[in-house]
Formats: structure tokens, sequence, C-alpha cells
């Protein structure tokens, strides 16, 4: 603008609008619609919330997952034996047998924490009025740290009572409740396997339900394998477990395995050596894939949000055309009334991000102070990416209605009705 001069017309030194003032100013428009305001950051508090509580979501359930896996023994090898050279023909020789187990155990040694196996038999057993089958499992005192087995009532067996084949059981929560009443009543009690007489020394059950997975049924007798051994006509373990002291080293541990029990029977007979690995890596991947969707759909709610503040804006420029053109007229120069009105789609933009991040992780705090025992994380990254995300939002859809609002003639602006 210019001003006169001795010397002829002069322009006058235009004053930078100060962020301090633009501030004022900007909380001031805001304040004046404030129905507006808060309709349009609205959509920021939805979207933000969002994001949080996806991420939250996809962190808790792909924490559940991997630890139900990791229940079942992400570092557990097991083996047994497939098939032989000879299909129709199962040779007794070829059979993973309590030698082999033996043989790992040795052979591997340190690398490995446990190293069990399990037999199967089956008896029939009067529970409440009635027959029915019950399986019978034969193993050894290594065999509750491979499987993860919680000891509910009396004690698990010992390395001793194995050796000296003694005559003892340990009874399936269910099958102890239907045979005694409680896990209590059951210790002590008799009950016969083929005829014999064995005392029930504990009650269990598995850490993480395998549903039927494994094993071990929901009623089921637990012996010790020297004794389950003269039950059975042939020595069969199947299958064998093998426990390693960290999940790296199961990959190279399955092949080890695998060696030691070729190399210890015929040429020809093929065992099945197996792992969770590519179970757990295909639960990562499946929760990565989960994440990454459930962002997009909660990014296109932000740019939905960003879409109506830049709608908002322009309604805004169009309704203060006379004060732009009035705060030109007096000095105001175009970068300051694009700041200006950049701050206030930004301050929406935050406002609304704000208040959807407090939304978004006070929801899970609660839940996790609510429900005992559920660890619900919520991710710092998420509400810096949600911090970031709103700042960007206002910035770039608020970019286009602060370009328009600098651009406005000041004569133009003047003469708008």
């Amino acid at each position: 603008m210019t001003v006169p001069g001795p010397n002829g017309p002069r322009s006058r030194p235009r004053r930078p609008l100060h962020l301090g003032e633009a501030l004022r100013f900007s909380f001031q428009a805001l304040r004046a619609n404030r129905l507006r305001t808060l309709l349009t950051g609205l959509g920021l508090v939805i979207g933000n919330a969002s994001v949080i509580l996806v991420v939250t979501i996809s962190l808790t359930s792909r924490d559940y997952i991997l630890e139900q896996i990791r229940g079942i023994g992400s570092n557990i090898v097991w083996a047994y034996y497939e098939a032989g050279s000879q299909t129709a023909t199962v040779v007794d020789a070829d059979l993973i047998k309590m030698a082999d187990v033996a043989a790992v155990r040795q052979q591997m040694g340190g690398r490995i924490l446990a190293a069990t196996g399990v037999m199967v038999n089956y008896d029939r057993m009067l529970i409440e009025g009635r027959e029915q089958d019950i399986a019978v499992i034969g193993t050894d005192e290594q065999y509750r740290r491979v499987r993860n087995i919680v000891v509910l009532a009396g004690r698990f067996m010992d390395a001793s009572e194995v050796a000296l084949r003694t005559k003892v059981a340990l009874l399936t929560e269910r099958l102890a409740r239907r045979l005694h009443g409680s896990q209590r009543a059951s210790i002590g009690q008799v009950i016969k396997i083929h005829g014999i007489q064995f005392t029930v020394i504990g009650t269990f059950r598995e850490k993480t339900e395998s549903f039927g997975l494994s094993e071990l049924a929901q009623e089921t007798i637990v012996i010790p394998i020297t004794v389950i051994r003269y039950f059975n006509p042939v020595e069969r373990i199947d299958p064998m477990y093998v426990q390693l002291r960290s999940p790296e080293e199961v990959e190279a541990a399955t092949e080890t395995v695998r060696s030691i029990l070729e190399s210890r029977h015929r040429s020809g007979a093929r065992y099945r050596v197996e792992n969770l690995a590519g179970i757990l890596e295909a639960a990562r991947n499946i929760a990565l894939v989960l994440t990454v969707v459930l962002i997009l759909v909660a990014a296109i709610s932000l740019i939905i949000s960003g879409i109506g503040i830049m709608n908002i804006m322009l309604v805004a420029v169009t309704e203060r055309t006379r004060e732009i053109g009035v705060r030109k007229a007096v000095g105001a120069s175009r970068l300051a009334v694009l700041e200006q009105f950049l701050l206030e789609a930004v301050l929406i933009s935050l406002g609304g991000g704000l208040v959807g991040i407090l939304v978004g992780a006070a929801i899970p705090i609660g839940l996790r102070s609510l429900v005992a025992g559920v660890e619900i994380p919520v991710s710092t990254i998420s509400i810096l990416v949600a911090f970031a995300v709103s700042f960007l939002v206002g910035l770039v859809f608020g970019l286009l209605p602060a370009n328009r609002a600098a651009r406005l003639s000041p004569t133009e602006a003047l003469r708008y009705e």
C-alpha cells in the first residue's frame, strides 16, 4: 500500500503478523462459529480414535494368537514314524522307540531343555453309571515341561517313579470331576487300568488349549511310559517331543532330530519331523495384513474429515471476504492472510485429533482396568502417527482455502456483499 510523502508516494512497511496474534485471531474466528468448528473437528475425533483403536485391536489379537501358539510350543519339535519302503507293512524296527528318545537327549545335550515320548493306549472305565473308552497316555517326568502342563491338585510323576515302574496316574481336569467330584477328592483314589490298580497322584490341564490337536483329550489318564509299555504289544513312540532352549534354534534342531532318527533305523524308513515355525510366521503375516487393511479404513475416515475441513474453510473464506479485504487494505500481506487461514484449518484438525487420541487411548486403558488378566497394549507409535496425520490433514486440506483467501483482490473483496 502507498501513502503520500514529501518526495512523492512511498510504500508503507507491512508489519508481519506474529504467531501470537495469528493464534488469537484464529481462536476468535473459530469461537464465533463454535458449532460448525465442533462438527468439523468431529471427523478427526472419530478418525484418530479409529486409528488408535485399530492398532490396539490388531496388536492385542496378534499378541493373543502368538501367545496361544507359543503356549502350545513355539520352541517344540515333534517327530513320528511316517512310512517305510514297504507301503503296506509297518516294520517294528522302523518305529520310534524309547531308546531313540534317550539318543536325542544324549546327542543334542545342552541344545535342548527336554525330550520325551508318548505311547497311547485305551481302556474302558465305568463313569457315571456307564462304560466308555478313555485314552491312557504313557510318558515320563519331562512331559510336563514340554507340553506346558498345569498341575491343579497333587503333583506330577517324577523320574524315580518312571524308572521303578510305579503304578501312579494323573487325571485330566474334566475326568477328575466326573470320577470323583473335584480335583482334590481325586488325590489318593485308586483306579483300575487293564485290571491293574493305579493310585491317582495329581490332576492337570493344558496351559494352552490345543483343541484336540494333540494326544491329550479332555478325558485322559497319564501313567509312566515304563508301565504302559507292558500294555502295548508293540513299542511305538508317537510322537516324540523335543523342547529347544530358544525358538531361533528350532529350524536347525528339526534337521538334527530327523538325522538322528534316520541314522538309527534302516534305510527307507521315513520320519515326519515338524515344528510351529511356519504357523508362527503365518500368524505374524496375517496380523500385519489385518493391521494394514484396518489402518487404510481409518485413513479413509481421516481423508473424508480433511475434505470436510477444506469445504468448511472455503465457506469461511466466502463469508469473510470483506474482512480479508479490510485486512489487506490496512497492510496485511498475502502471506499473512494465507498463514491465518491455514492456521485455523490446522487448529481445527489438531483439536479434533487430540480429542480423538484421548478417546482412542482411554477405551483400552479403561478395559484393561475392568477386565483382570487381559493385557491391552496402547501403541505409542500409533499415537504419534495419529498426531502427525492430524497436523498434515489440516495443513494439506487447509492449503486450498487459505490460498484462495490470500489471492483475493482488496478492491474486489471490499465491494463484496
